[in-house]
Parts: C-alpha cells; structure tokens; sequence
C-alpha cells in the first residue's frame, strides 16, 4: 500500500438520479457531494454505477427518452465530466470512483466505465465485465475487456461494476493481484437486484477475506428510461471475524435518504485475518477448488 497508510475513512454515496437545466448545475452537485464527504474526513470516496446518466436531463427530449439515441448523446460530455471529478479530487487531496457512464471505444462499441481518480491528477479507469440482459438485449451497452489493480494513496484497489461483484472468480483475480479493497458501485432498479449485489458483496468479502465497498443509485428518476427506479443502500462490507461486525456489516444505510455513509476501515487488521482469522477460507479457495474439480464423480441411479 503506497505512503504506509493503513486505516482509511470512506463515504461511500446513496446517490440520487437529479435532473439538470444547465451543465452548471451537475458542476454544483458534484462539488457539494465531495466538500460535503470530505468535511466529514473522508479520504476515499465512492459513486454508484450509472449515476453519470442524470446527465441525459441535459438532452433533447426525444433524444433523452431514446435507449440508444442517448448514448452516442452524452458523448460530447464525456471529456469534460471526467475533467470536474478529477479537478475535484485533486482539489481536496482524495481518491475518488466517480459515478459510471456509457462510454464509446474506437470500435463503435459503448461499455460501461468507472474512472478513479486520485489527489495527484492522474486517472485511469474500470469498465464493466459481464453485463446483465438490460444492457445487452435492450440498452446495446457491452462487456469490457479486462480486470485492473490501481495503487492508490489509500491502498491498491479494485472495482467489481455491479454485476460483476455476483462472480466470484473476478473477486479472487482481483485479490490475487493484490487488491486491499474492492470497490462496488452499483444501479438496481428492484429489492431483489439490490440483495443480489449487496450478498455477493457480502459473499465475496467473507470468501477472500477482504472489504468491500458498494455505493449504489437511489430514488425516482422517472424522465430517464434506463435509471428510472434505483434501489439500494450504500455501505461497507467485511469478513465476520475477529475485530469485525458478526455480520459483516460496518455501516449501512438506515434507509433510501440520499447521502453518504462514512466508515473508518483498518486495511492491515482485514489482511491480518487471512493469517490469524477464525477461518482460513482465502487459503482454502483454491485448494478446495482444485480438489473438488478432481474428486467430482458421475454416480447412476438407474
């Protein structure tokens, strides 16, 4: 971990889907959301998936209800919103996952893209993995290619869009490359999509023996057919072990209020339980693994 520091606070968003009339206006929100988390001493901030397209408010009104006319919409945006949440994080001397939108490679193609940015300026950025039936079948938004690490002032980091948080294999690359941390920023539109990501996270944090962070869209936004009803509630996640929640559950949000949840998280002591825990199970993965693809037998009952 870069600079030796080992217990971060983090705020992570219950972010709601506004509506804008000027590009001002998201300017405002953004700089009011992060003062507001560093104010209260945060040092790693992080955004849900697809909070980026409340910026379809800014759209023509036939364009913004249109699933696909949006997306190449919002690109003459791209540039600049990166440029206000980079500006921002170096400002105030964070790292910071801001919130997600539809990006268009060189290809034609649009994935789904996370960019984190750090205090010195520097940026680089996670694209979604595996994507769910709405963004392909309906949304035309694709799979990214590839899985990063990023060494941060708090800690090398990892980020799990959404979906991909319910695969465990993606979880281990991760941590297998040296992740302290994974990041989950995430859009559901139902209770039930909202538990599918929220006990995986959970699942993912007890298997490899590491914290997770979700931060997920909330409220109505029902101008905007792709992130009409977000569900969710943003928190912290870690194994249930010694020094830790029984449940895993550091902080959580009470309720759909929009805000921060802010959590002071000891990195070293989550490490250290992989040595000293009440279980083993990050060892035990891949030993388990590899024993049940050997021992599986076809039995007949006919």
């Amino acid at each position: 971990m870069s600079g030796g520091q080992r217990v971060v606070t983090v705020a992570t968003a219950q972010y709601p889907i506004d509506a804008f009339e000027t590009f001002a206006d998201f300017q405002a929100k953004a700089a009011r959301w992060v003062h507001d988390a560093v104010m209260r001493g945060a040092e790693l901030l992080v955004f849900p998936e697809y909070g980026g397209m409340e910026l379809t408010s800014l759209l023509p009104e036939a364009v913004r209800d249109d699933l696909q006319a949006q997306l190449p919409a919002l690109e003459p945006l791209r540039d600049d919103v990166v440029s206000i949440w980079r500006e921002l994080a170096e400002i105030h001397g964070v790292t910071l996952l801001a919130p997600s939108l539809p990006w268009r490679l060189d290809d034609g193609r649009f994935v789904n893209r996370a960019w984190l940015l750090g205090p010195s300026g520097r940026a680089d950025y996670q694209d979604k993995q595996i994507m769910t039936r709405f963004e392909n079948d309906l949304w035309g938004v694709s799979a990214g290619t590839g899985l990063k690490v990023f060494d941060t002032p708090v800690g090398r980091l990892g980020v799990l869009i959404c979906y991909d948080c319910e695969f465990p294999d993606l979880a281990r690359a991760l941590v297998d490359a040296g992740a302290e941390l994974l990041l989950v920023p995430s859009c559901t539109d139902t209770e039930a999509g909202y538990y599918r990501v929220r006990l995986s996270a959970q699942a993912r944090a007890i298997e490899q023996q590491v914290a997770l962070v979700q931060s997920p869209t909330v409220g109505e936004a029902l101008w905007s057919p792709a992130v009409d009803i977000n569900v969710g509630r943003a928190a912290v996640y870690t194994p249930c072990d010694h020094g830790f929640p029984a449940d895993g559950v550091l902080t959580i949000g009470s309720d759909a209020t929009p805000g921060w949840q802010i959590a002071r998280l000891d990195l070293e002591a989550i490490r250290d339980l992989r040595q000293h825990g009440q279980v083993n199970n990050h060892a035990d993965w891949s030993l388990q693994h590899k024993r049940l693809i050997e021992s599986i037998e076809a039995v007949s009952l006919y």
